[in-house]
């Protein structure tokens, strides 16, 4: 073509652009950010509501049930679930994985604020929402110790600190604290005293919020001058609360510390954090969704010396987890394997063509092609990954095959004694039709793969978009700088110098003598080459029914991550020792680095476990077989189970678990769910296929369970708020003030003493007092203003209309100072009349029973998710058929539903959609090479090279144990365009010598299969050894990259065997067939027409 000479002949304009394109593209390596995988994260965002003492099933009710109503009406919410613990709701929205977060965000706060009037009074403050999703892997877990300060004031220091500073760094998502909390004042009270000296709870509540007033109070103005009123109204220390006067009995003032302990602690006690066995705060760090990890975690790490310093000499801050520490070494030993891949492709070309200066044709173009790749993938806002480089490492076989071609071609016209310029002028022109057939049919191949949704096709996107890149310029640099370079630089060959090259003569010799030979008998006996494509086309559809699935190759990345799940009766307190022997457990491990972890907080039966092993060469095992060591020590300790599994993989879906997978069980009521449960968990355990098997559902916590006589407790003039109250006083952490600081805000917490909450029978020496009555009517309104009838005190006792009237003056009184934001209490702030004390044994009776520790919902029903881990050797997909097996063999009613969660369901989705890929893939290919031949016939002839390379990549993965995933699904695609270029290269000969010289198709065949069995020899090869480093399996995340590998060398290796002989003989049946049918054709059309044979026949040329 004449855009070839072009190059040819200018050849310092190709050397200037050649050179630009790669200075470009050297230039925009060093620029391309580092992450471990595409930009695959879906938008999710967290909503969380925070109600101290409130039990789940409250949770679930008051908070989570109307913030559902409002933000399930959000467009594009493909996922909403829910779990109500003790305290606290989070709400998990995943979105469609195109929608804008930042939009989606600002739906979220509006649907909060439309929500607000529908929550209750008690909720603190608005629920609250974070981009991120709480299911995901933790980037960088920090670890707070000192040998000093106590884990509150640690935490304390965190919180002033280190979050917000944290927080402000772009691209993370949320930064929680575990392992203690804020630091508090506690008031333990002790109810005897209480009831000696005639006090009510409430009224110590009203006291202790009335001393902590902080409030404004105004200036004064003299002449010139202003003067700011302050006044010291705010107690900040515990001391200053023990001498509070809460009330006056017989003309004596009875203070805080007669009823009570007052100390300095923690606002929630329930609670522990551990560091290599030191208490410690851990700090969990999480990424927005669509921000580079890398670039986070080294924004954090660059800031970590100023952070130290902000902290005081005695807190140390280490590091217990960070996630891109593999990623680095990930991506650095793919590079490695890029440079691999590339000098054995180089050494093909050499050991072919036996001519170091041809060798350097490939060394400059296969470079200069990936350069400019990296300058494609820069200007795309793609990312130095695992799937980009992947395809890059693919890449290198392909590239070089279209320099081979343009070579080998110019090569055999200078062997045929032609000069230089002529023989790249025809070499290059001969083959420009070839090469750009291989290309564009290979880019065809990822059209249909572009157009996938959801995470399968962010994941195929960058690896599809980054290959054609590399191809469309390798086929640029082959039509361009290769015959520029075949045309001025020497390429004969004078002879076989070394022993070397005539070794490497003498094996292509007898390899094109035996193909020459089987060739011959393969054309004589066509029928049997057929039977053998035949059963290639049948062993595919069986292969892949029985090779074994999954959705994405587990990393070994050196972390693991754990659930510790106790008995649902079990106590904080014995929690805090199983953990404990939980972590010397794994602690002793010769292959663990570090191990940290926290229980505690809004479940005191559950915990989380971070694990990070030392690194791989320091360990002769893998993270799944560290696990399986783990695991017989860790099940000796009874009263709980800690679930381990490997952290940093794909986590979809918004709920947290203690395995891989999920499987999530929905119903439309608690009582059907709760009853289903036990019994499909009990089926599951028993099924070989799986391990750990747990799930989410927490309805067996021991409760306490009180029966009030209401008509009982209505003659002692108390109603159901006031007994709610007096319970929450005693036993709910319940926080009565705010004290007010320059870093932040702390609160006083009352309850009663430690050994009034450790047995139930301590709810006997729980008094109610009759005052702080229920205030309604005018009395709400009127209260301050001394609307309320005079009491009746002769004896000492207020009557119920007095106990009604104070409740409503002390409302408004202590409206004026509450700063709990949890509700004014209807005490007296300084009682001075004694209170009716009413035992709670006189009205109410109470008994054990169970409750939920937990609620949890998908959507509008209440759901129950399994998580487990499979089996060694056991695939995805035969786990998830083993449950159908279950649940259908213990007949679950239709009214539960059960589905695949998380990973599982993502994987499931992705294989139902497969076969229409593959196929899409395979129509696509024969409309463009359809459209390049213009013909219906040959493009048949080159898609029958696909069965072969199917058979043998499945039969590939099943040799070397390896499961048809994803990855694997991307090499069968690639194989697709791969292995038609064999075909590609015998065809477009054959046709051309039929045409130029008027060979018969057998001859023409022949012929060109043996012209071009060394550049298809060549380019095979270059693409085996390109990606057997991916094969083998070297360096850290090998496990992602060695199913595409043994896919491709698979595949490429069996169809190399058989399109060498398939290829002629279907090339020869199609080309009769097309006879056969143009002939027919004509027929039909001259019959049709009326046409007579002789009327189409070309008339001779008149004579000279």
């Amino acid at each position: 073509m004449n855009f070839v000479a072009l190059f040819i002949r200018r050849r310092i304009a190709t050397i200037l652009l050649a050179l630009g394109l790669g200075l470009a593209g050297a230039g925009a390596y060093f620029l391309l950010p580092v992450a471990p995988l595409p930009n695959i994260d879906i938008p999710t965002i967290s909503v969380s509501a925070n109600m101290p003492g409130a039990s789940p099933e409250t949770m679930s009710s008051s908070v989570a049930t109307p913030l559902e109503r409002h933000l399930g009406a959000i467009a594009g919410v493909t996922q909403m679930t829910s779990r109500s613990n003790v305290n606290n709701t989070q709400i998990v929205l995943q979105f469609d994985i195109n929608r804008d977060i930042d939009g989606a965000a600002r739906d979220v706060q509006a649907a909060i604020n439309a929500s607000r009037a529908d929550l209750p009074a008690a909720l603190r403050s608005n629920p609250t929402y974070r981009k991120f999703n709480p299911a995901d892997f933790p980037i960088l877990i920090l670890a707070i110790t000192s040998k000093t300060l106590s884990p509150g004031q640690i935490y304390d220091q965190a919180s002033n600190i280190l979050q917000q500073k944290l927080s402000q760094i772009q691209g993370v998502g949320d930064v929680s604290l575990n392992g203690a909390s804020l630091p508090a004042i506690r008031i333990e009270l002790n109810p005897r005293a209480l009831y000696k000296y005639g006090i009510g709870l409430e009224d110590v509540r009203a006291a202790v919020s009335a001393a902590n007033a902080n409030s404004p109070k105004g200036d004064i103005q003299q002449g010139s001058q202003s003067f700011q009123v302050y006044a010291n109204d705010s107690a900040t220390l515990a001391k200053d609360y023990q001498s509070l006067i809460v009330a006056y009995r017989n003309g004596s003032a009875v203070r805080l510390q007669d009823v009570a302990e007052v100390i300095d602690g923690v606002e929630n006690v329930r609670n522990l954090g551990i560091f290599n066995g030191q208490p410690a705060i851990l700090v969990q760090i999480t990424k927005q969704p669509g921000a580079n990890v890398i670039h986070v975690v080294d924004s954090i790490l660059s800031q970590m010396d100023q952070l130290k310093k902000a902290l005081p000499p005695a807190v140390d801050l280490n590091i217990l987890s960070d996630t891109t520490t593999s990623i680095r070494n990930a991506v650095h030993d793919v590079e490695m394997t890029l440079v691999l891949s590339t000098l054995l492709v180089i050494l093909v070309v050499f050991l072919f063509l036996r001519n170091f200066k041809a060798t350097l044709v490939p060394t400059v173009c296969v470079p200069l092609s990936l350069l400019g790749t990296f300058g494609a993938m820069y200007l795309l806002g793609f990312s130095l990954d695992n799937f980009s480089l992947m395809a890059l490492i693919v890449s290198t076989g392909f590239v070089v095959d279209d320099a081979i071609v343009v070579l080998e071609n110019v090569t055999r016209h200078l062997e045929n004694g032609e000069d230089r310029m002529t023989a790249a002028l025809k070499g290059a022109g001969e083959v420009t039709f070839t090469v750009i057939s291989m290309s564009i049919s290979l880019v065809a191949v990822f059209l249909p793969v572009l157009l996938i949704g959801g995470l399968v096709g962010r994941i195929f996107h960058e690896f599809a978009v980054t290959l054609t890149a590399a191809i469309l310029l390798s086929l640029a640099v082959s039509l361009t700088v290769t015959p520029m370079m075949c045309a001025y630089m020497d390429l004969t060959v004078t002879d076989d110098k070394t022993a070397l090259m005539r070794w490497s003569r003498r094996i292509f010799e007898k390899m094109q003598d035996f193909y020459q030979r089987t060739l011959i008998w393969s054309l004589d006996n066509p029928k049997t080459i057929m039977m053998t494509l035949l059963i290639a086309v049948v062993l595919n559809f069986y292969l892949l029914g029985i090779v074994p699935k999954g959705f994405f190759p587990d990393q070994d990345n050196g972390s693991i991550q754990g659930g510790i799940r106790g008995d649902q009766s079990i106590s904080f307190q014995s929690m805090q020792k199983k953990f404990a022997q939980f972590v010397n457990i794994i602690k002793s491990d010769p292959a663990v680095q570090a191990v940290g972890g926290f229980a505690g907080g809004q479940a005191s039966n559950q915990g989380n476990v971070f694990v990070t092993l030392k690194p791989v060469r320091q360990r002769a095992l893998s993270t799944d077989q560290v696990i399986d060591r783990l695991r017989p020590k860790l099940e000796q300790v009874a009263g709980a189970r800690l679930f381990l599994f490997p952290g940093g993989q794909i986590r979809a879906g918004g709920r947290q678990g203690n395995g891989s997978y999920q499987y999530t069980i929905q119903a439309d009521t608690l009582a059907e769910l709760n009853d289903w449960v036990p019994k499909i968990t009990t089926a599951l355990q028993d099924i070989p296929e799986l391990e750990d098997i747990n799930s989410d559902q927490q309805d067996k916590g021991l409760e306490i369970d009180m029966r009030i006589d209401r008509q009982t407790a209505a003659r002692f003039g108390l109603n159901a708020a006031q007994i709610d109250n007096a319970l929450y006083d005693a036993f709910g952490q319940r926080q009565v003030s705010t004290i007010y600081k320059d870093k932040n805000q702390y609160h006083v917490v009352m309850e009663v003493a430690p050994r009034f909450w450790q047995s139930p029978e301590t709810l006997k020496d729980i008094f109610v007092s009759t005052t702080g009555g229920s205030v309604s009517g005018t009395q709400s309104s009127a209260g301050a203003g001394g609307a309320f009838v005079a009491a009746n005190s002769a004896s000492g006792t207020t009557s119920q209309v007095d106990a009604n009237a104070d409740a409503a003056r002390n409302a408004q009184l202590n409206g004026l100072t509450n700063s709990a934001r949890g509700g004014t209490s209807t005490g007296a702030s300084i009682s001075t009349r004694v209170s009716t004390m009413i035992p709670l044994s006189a009205f109410a009776s109470f008994g054990p029973g169970t409750t939920p520790l937990a609620v949890n919902h998908q959507g509008p029903f209440v759901a129950t998710t399994f998580s487990f881990n499979l089996a060694a050797g056991v695939s995805i997909d035969e786990g998830l058929a083993a449950i159908q097996r279950t649940m259908a063999k213990i007949n679950v009613p239709i009214s539960i539903h059960g589905e695949t969660a998380g990973t599982a369901q993502i994987f499931q989705k992705s294989f139902q959609n497969m076969p229409f890929l593959l196929l899409a893939a395979i129509l696509t290919i024969y409309i463009t090479l359809g459209v390049l031949y213009e013909s219906l016939i040959h493009p048949v002839t080159i898609l029958s090279t696909l069965p072969s390379a199917g058979v043998g990549a499945v039969l590939a993965l099943l040799l070397f144990k390896a499961e048809l995933d994803l990855i694997a699904v991307i090499g069968i695609i690639l194989l697709i365009g791969i292995v038609k270029k064999n075909a590609i290269i015998m065809i477009d000969f054959a046709i051309d010598l039929q045409r130029r010289q008027g060979l018969s198709s057998h001859d023409a065949i022949y012929k060109a299969c043996m012209l071009r069995f060394r550049p298809i020899m060549m380019t095979t090869t270059g693409a085996i050894l390109g990606a057997l480093p991916l094969a083998i399996g070297l360096g850290e995340g090998s496990e992602l990259r060695q199913p595409l590998g043994i896919s491709i060398v698979g595949g490429l290796f069996l169809s190399q065997i058989l399109t060498l002989y398939t290829t002629p003989v279907v090339f020869l049946y199609m080309d009769h067939f097309g006879n056969w049918a143009s002939g027919l054709w004509n027929r039909w059309y001259r019959g049709l027409m009326g046409d007579k044979p002789g009327d189409h026949e070309a008339s001779p040329a008149p004579a000279e």
